[in-house]
Order: C-alpha cells, then structure tokens, then sequence
C-alpha cells in the first residue's frame, strides 16, 4: 500500500507538469463516463450540455487523450485500488488478533482516505485552486504516515521491527518537540511549494535571467518588499526553504554533538541526517529547476516532479522519527 500510495502522489506530480488538473471536470466520472478515450467532439458535447462544469480554460478547449488518461489512472489507483485495500486491511485487523495499535492505525488509515476522496471530489469542483491542490497533497502525505504507522506497530508485533527504527528513552526526552517543529516547518515549506507550482505565474516571480538573478536572488535581489503574496510566493517559499535547511542543519550538528560519544543517537541520527541531506539535495534540484528556463525558453518541468517527490521524502523521514518518538513516550508512558 505505500507503494501505491506513493504512486498516486506521483501520478498527481504528473497531472500537474502536464496541465491535466481539469482534464475530467466532473467527479467520480470523468467527462460523464467512466473511461478516458473521449474524443474533442464528446468533450465539447458534454461541455454544451453541462455548461455549469465548464472549468477556468473556457469550453472550447480540448484535452488530450493523455492528459484524460494521467487524471484516470490517477482516480483509479486511489480509488478502486488503494481504497478497497484499506477497507480490507482494517477488517483483517478486527478478524485477527492484532494489537489496539495495529487496529487504532488501521483505523486512522481509514478515515483518512475517506477524507482524502472528499478532498479530490473539492479539488475538482474548485477547478483545482491552489489552496485545494495543497489539502489534497497534505491528505496524501498524512495517509502515507498512517500507513507508515501501521507497518511499524505489525512489525513491532511481530517481533521484526529493525532496530533502526528504536530510539530509546534518551532520544525521547530530548527530541520529541524538536523533531515536531522541524516535521511541521518542512510540510509548511512543502506546502508554500506547492502553492508557487499552482498559481499560474508564480513560478517566475523571481524572473528567468539565469544564475544569481534569478536564483539564488529574486530579480536580482537577495529580498524584495512583498505586495502580493500570491504573485510573489516564489520568494516566500525560498525564505522558508532556507530558514528550514538552517533549522535542519542545526539539528543535524545536535544530534551528532548530543551523540558523538556513544552511539545510543545513531539510529535518530540516521533519520535526522537523511533528512537533512534529502532536503538539501532538493534545494539544489529547485535551482536546476528555475535555471532550466535559459536552456529552451522555459522549465524542464519532470525536474519541478522530482523536486515534489523529493520534498515528499524529506518529510516522510522526519515526521516517520516522530512517528517513533510519539509511539515509545506513549510506549513508556503505558508501562510506567
């Protein structure tokens, strides 16, 4: 299932480069069916005849057969596939002698991708708007960490859990609300991200002049005196970028000064670092991505995917150590 869930943002990153948002302007069906191979004349028929589903581009544009079908495979998996897997893995969990953990994660899962399905039908009928594309992205993510959740209290169970993913009560003590803050301030960066990649324009903002004036300056400045904040949510994003790269690389010393005598941090700190060094990977893979428009006149846009696909993991990682550190204090909390 985090296989497929990580799919499904995938093919989400997809839809996106690809300007396939509104390419099936009605929900669950698409163009009043349910395939994908819907010719321009079907499109425009539907159009004439539901005038009120008409979306921002006007009705007389057409879609591509691709661009149908990346929205599609995108609804099915999350829907026909990955939805009935859920629903069946918590009703395995009520058959089976599972822990109150595995059952209470299964559950959480559950309800999650019911309001993840809510989220998408939102999405749809608000033609895609930056702050409905956000929800829907941050629904996926807290989904895949339920799922996360549940592999590690079967594996627990099970007695097959890795040692990497204990802590111990040390880590607990010191890093519990830090490892929240730093997991918050990255979904927020990856959020304001996600808000510069859906407005339309807003991934200019900073200008297209090339190396140092356009990154890592804003046309050519180091700040610029903000106005609007959606037409210049490029330069917000970047200050949150680096606020949390330096938050991160403190962090990244902490835990290794906190530890370089004893190895009882290595397994935090493999997770702090990952982070850290995802994050920072990242960082480089935005610049590529706001420099590529010198090279043909406008963005490589499968580097703006795996910029997605790689915040997405910067965040997976910390907030799966947070994950840990919650589940052994309210572990330790219960034994005491």
């Amino acid at each position: 299932m985090l296989l497929l869930t990580f799919l499904v943002i995938l093919f989400g990153g997809i839809i996106r480069i690809y300007d396939a948002g509104e390419s099936c302007p009605d929900w669950p069906k698409c163009f009043g069916t349910w395939g994908f191979d819907i010719s321009e004349e079907s499109q425009g028929e539907w159009y004439e005849e539901n005038p009120d589903q008409v979306d921002s581009r006007g009705s007389s544009h057409r879609y591509t057969t691709f661009q149908i079908f990346t929205e599609w495979i995108h609804r099915f998996v999350a829907g026909i596939i990955l939805g009935p897997m859920v629903l069946f893995n918590r009703w395995l969990a009520s058959k089976e002698e599972q822990s109150s953990e595995v059952k209470l994660a299964s559950s959480v899962a559950l309800i999650i991708i019911i309001i993840q399905g809510l989220v998408g039908w939102l999405t749809v009928k608000m033609d895609n708007e930056n702050w409905s594309v956000v929800i829907h992205l941050g629904t996926a993510l807290l989904f895949t960490l339920s799922l996360i959740w549940i592999w590690i209290a079967s594996m627990k169970e099970d007695g097959m859990l890795s040692n990497l993913f204990h802590f111990g009560e040390k880590d607990n003590s010191k890093w519990r609300f830090r490892l929240f803050w730093l997991t918050f301030g990255t979904l927020i960066t990856l959020f304001s991200g996600t808000f510069v990649s859906t407005t339309p324009g807003a991934n200019l903002s900073c200008g297209v002049n090339g190396l140092f004036d356009s990154w890592p300056l804003c046309n050519g400045h180091l700040t610029e005196k903000i106005e609007d904040v959606i037409d210049q949510s490029q330069i917000i994003h970047r200050w949150f970028v680096v606020l949390m790269q330096l938050a991160l690389f403190w962090a990244s010393y902490k835990i290794w000064e906190e530890n370089s005598k004893n190895d009882s941090g290595n397994n935090l700190r493999f997770w702090i670092w990952s982070g850290t060094g995802v994050y920072f990977t990242n960082i480089i893979m935005g610049a590529f991505y706001v420099l590529s428009w010198t090279l043909d006149n406008g963005h490589i846009e499968i580097l703006s995917l795996f910029h997605l696909l790689f915040a997405a993991t910067s965040f997976l990682l910390l907030a799966t150590a947070s994950l840990i550190l919650t589940l052994e204090e309210r572990e330790m909390s219960h034994s005491a």
